[in-house]
């Protein structure tokens, strides 16, 4: 026996195929974590003295970036859902703003290395450091495209069509938000 409820049907937000996409990136980056921590455990030493020369609030302030920038996603999708799409762009330029400012903290954080002639052939560590954040820092530019899409695509009448791609793009963001997550843990944190 079922109940009528006023709850509105559950649903799996976006697209299969973005879902699909989304589950190869994360085996992807599942690989290259697990490569780093393997090399890591062959020379936990050097990786520490190595993760001393990152610039610990460059990787904060971009956590803090990444994240404020997936909450400014999550409410655009929430208040589109609903057909307040004035409002869903409006978060739609916060979550690329804080995306913008991710990358010119990250060509900064980079141009520090490199005048301090931190290169991706300086160590095994700064060849990961430069992989992994380099791979993600290209998810983030691709994000900002979809994002730029998304917000475009919402100048025309939110339809059941729009909201999915709203979702599907919202889901992409998402994870490269927790690829940074992971990737500040792993490089900046982890001891």
């Amino acid at each position: 026996m079922t109940h009528a409820t006023n709850e509105p049907a559950r649903h799996l937000p976006g697209e299969a195929g973005v879902w699909v996409f989304i589950l190869g990136d994360l085996l992807m980056f599942a690989a290259l974590f697990i490569t780093f921590a393997y090399y890591r455990s062959n020379d936990v030493a050097s990786f520490i003295e190595s993760q001393h020369a990152l610039n610990q609030r460059c990787g904060a302030l971009n956590t803090i970036f990444m994240l404020t920038s997936s909450w400014c996603v999550a409410i655009a999708v929430q208040v589109a859902r609903v057909g307040k799409t004035r409002a869903a762009r409006r978060w739609l330029v916060g979550g690329m703003a804080c995306a913008v400012c991710f990358v010119v903290v990250k060509i900064f954080e980079y141009q520090e290395k490199i005048a301090a002639g931190i290169t991706l052939t300086s160590n095994d560590f700064f060849m990961y450091y430069y992989m992994l954040t380099g791979l993600h820092l290209m998810h983030v530019l691709l994000g900002l495209g979809v994002l730029i899409f998304l917000w475009r695509s919402l100048y025309a009448p939110v339809s059941h069509t729009s909201v999915r791609t709203l979702e599907s793009g919202a889901c992409f963001w998402h994870m490269v938000d927790l690829l940074w997550i992971v990737l500040f843990a792993l490089l900046y944190m982890l001891r």
